[in-house]
């Protein structure tokens, strides 16, 4: 199944419309994110799609989630979502993310579903905003999840809940592919 591939302009077009909705300069952004001021404008100009880690700095600088940078909002009461019209973010790390939600008007929430490939160290990525939270559950193989430099080993049928607001990072430190799920609500206490 081919699945459509990234637009690069309308994410450019996203993320330089949420960064002036939020009235930052390209510099701060840079600053909040730890992306640098050349990616961030290339990112904007269409011409690149970052890497899942960096996307991911990006998103939680502008308070929001990847979901609504890679894809339009949707409004209809019921959305359907086939399989082959989701978007999704093949790394070069060895990170596959499937995002499973649509992107609603106001709702910072979103539900993914990612592999890692064997021996695939993710990184580390930001806390979200004070109040976040996320959920995930693992459905094949083992994940360590990394919270603030704490480990936690998870099997295939393991979930674990916490705040979002702290560093985390996934490894899959085994020889086969780990595929686990993400509900994340970003939008913390704030909003």
């Amino acid at each position: 199944m081919v699945q459509p591939a990234l637009d690069l302009i309308a994410i450019g077009r996203r993320v330089k419309a949420l960064r002036r909705q939020r009235q930052l300069s390209l510099e701060t952004l840079a600053d909040r994110s730890g992306v640098s001021v050349s990616m961030l404008s290339t990112v904007e100009r269409g011409q690149k799609v970052p890497s899942i880690l960096v996307m991911s700095q990006i998103a939680t600088a502008l308070d929001t989630s990847i979901g609504r940078l890679v894809d339009e909002e949707k409004k209809p009461r019921v959305i359907v979502m086939r399989a082959a019209d989701r978007r999704v973010i093949n790394d070069a790390a060895g990170m596959e993310r499937r995002s499973l939600s649509p992107v609603l008007p106001g709702i910072e929430f979103e539900l993914v579903r990612i592999t890692l490939a064997p021996g695939v160290n993710a990184g580390t990525f930001p806390p979200h905003r004070e109040g976040s939270r996320e959920y995930l559950a693992v459905e094949t193989g083992k994940l360590t999840l990394v919270l603030d430099g704490t480990e936690y080993k998870l099997a295939a049928g393991d979930s674990i809940y916490h705040e979002g607001d702290c560093e985390h990072g996934y490894r899959n430190d085994t020889d086969t592919p780990c595929t686990y799920y993400i509900a994340m609500d970003v939008s913390g206490w704030a909003s």
